[in-house]
């Protein structure tokens, strides 16, 4: 078999930026504070070239997929609907948040972004961008590339970031 060949690309912008509300669950009965964070984030992508225009992905298009993405959740409060210590209900306009069953906050139900992942952390964050981005990728790129892995990394703070990566060869 002859050795295969891929080529890495990576995409962190000014632009790549969310700022968001959230907060976690932890082990045992501790449910941190609604707060926020202005979190960043860095793509990469790797595959073989498009044999004619030498490249894995276009730049710009990567950059704009990503784009579409961040501002899905940019200014919204991340609520993940499969985490068992919360009860999200969605009622009419708004959502209610409830933590160990005590109602704890009702939020504009614009305002928020329901994500199918267990908790908020930059380790899920990155994950779940991971896979949109990966979908919106395999739409777009067709077959005459073939994309090999993608990693999403999710900063929260600067220094403090999780990254997801998936190989799909």
């Amino acid at each position: 078999m002859p050795p295969r060949n891929d080529f890495r690309i990576a995409v962190t912008k000014d632009n790549l930026v969310f700022a968001s509300a959230h907060f976690i669950t932890f082990p045992g009965h501790r449910c941190e504070a609604l707060h926020g964070h202005n979190y960043r984030t860095r793509v990469v992508v790797e595959g073989g070239l498009d044999p004619e225009a030498h490249y894995v992905f276009d730049f710009g298009e990567l950059k704009q997929l990503m784009k579409e993405l961040i501002d899905e959740v940019d200014h919204k409060v991340l609520l993940p609907l499969n985490n068992p210590k919360l009860q999200i209900a969605t009622e009419g306009d708004g959502v209610s948040v409830a933590y160990e069953r005590e109602p704890r906050y009702r939020f504009p139900k614009r305002d928020c972004a329901l994500l199918p992942i267990p908790n908020t952390t930059v380790e899920m964050l990155s994950q779940y961008l991971a896979a949109r981005l990966r979908s919106a990728l395999e739409r777009r790129a067709g077959s005459a590339v073939k994309l090999v892995a993608i990693e999403v990394e999710v900063e929260e703070t600067f220094g403090q970031s999780a990254s997801y990566r998936e190989s799909f060869a």
